[in-house]
């Protein structure tokens, strides 16, 4: 829907950030920022267009930037953005490296996302450590990535606007103008009109990009067994609550033990991914794309 705005540029997931972040900790080396680029940048955006964008010393959240830059150019828009839900574990780099960037955080009922989620065909995304293949072991994942998003909303004040899947999919005009209002873009109904405009030919799990925004796609009360749901809201029922959500119950002492683990594995994960990155081995298992 924001892609489809004459001014902002919002590509498919893009998965590069945190690893050229830490590729180049300090000022980049504009040749050797553009080689790493060359690797994990799939776009089909001139390299000579990012080049002319980067100086030796910038900061590397500007250096990543100038790709954003490039790409939103090669399109004839002014602004950018990134859609990468993978991103939601990397919030404390994003907000070091765009000190200035707009965060809007799309909230949806756990349950319901965990059905979505756990319907994904498998090999599209990388799964590590602390992947998720049961509603309880999502619900970990959703409850420290959405609680640290509010906490992200609690720093930065004004630059952070949430909005509710499910008042963006009962009334997408209301919400879209309301995202476009606090992004400072004039709101254009053909945002909304992305059904049948979309490829999704390589997409298996976005296939319903072929229709509009539709309510009931997903719903936990029919679709997860009581178990599943007993055990979702064991581990997030206080924040599902919170959220305004309906819960038959809070979370327990055997959900917060699988909160603490999923965190724990999920900081091993992000240690042994920087080991890799800053390591030789990195350009070997990421040979140049172009």
């Amino acid at each position: 829907m924001l892609d489809r705005h004459s001014q902002l540029a919002v590509p498919d997931e893009t998965y590069f950030v945190p690893q050229l972040a830490d590729r180049h900790l300090r000022g980049i080396d504009a040749n050797e920022f553009l080689d790493d680029v060359r690797r994990v940048v799939e776009w089909d955006v001139p390299l000579d267009s990012v080049r002319t964008r980067l100086r030796d010393g910038m900061p590397v959240g500007q250096a990543i930037g100038a790709v954003y830059a490039a790409y939103a150019a090669e399109r004839g828009k002014s602004r950018w953005g990134d859609k990468t839900p993978m991103y939601m574990q990397n919030l404390r780099l994003l907000e070091h490296l765009f000190p200035d960037a707009l965060y809007v955080h799309l909230i949806r009922d756990g349950r319901d996302a965990a059905l979505s989620f756990l319907e994904m065909p498998r090999g599209l995304v990388t799964e590590t450590w602390m992947h998720p293949r049961t509603p309880a072991d999502f619900a970990a994942q959703w409850r420290a990535e959405v609680a640290g998003a509010r906490r992200l909303g609690r720093r930065v004040g004004a630059r952070y606007l949430e909005v509710r899947y499910e008042d963006l999919v009962a009334d997408v005009g209301t919400a879209l103008e309301r995202i476009c209002d606090f992004a400072g873009l004039a709101y254009e109904p053909e945002m909304a009109d992305y059904a049948g405009n979309v490829d999704v030919s390589a997409k298996p799990h976005q296939q319903r990009l072929r229709q509009p925004p539709t309510a009931g796609v997903r719903d936990w009360r029919t679709q997860l067994s009581p178990d599943d749901v007993a055990a979702f809201e064991g581990v997030a029922g206080d924040l599902l609550r919170d959220l305004g959500y309906e819960t038959s119950q809070g979370t327990n002492a055997r959900g917060r033990l699988r909160s603490a683990s999923y965190v724990t594995r999920a900081l091993a994960w992000r240690g042994a991914s920087f080991a890799l990155r800053r390591s030789p081995l990195w350009r070997r298992r990421h040979p140049p794309l172009r």
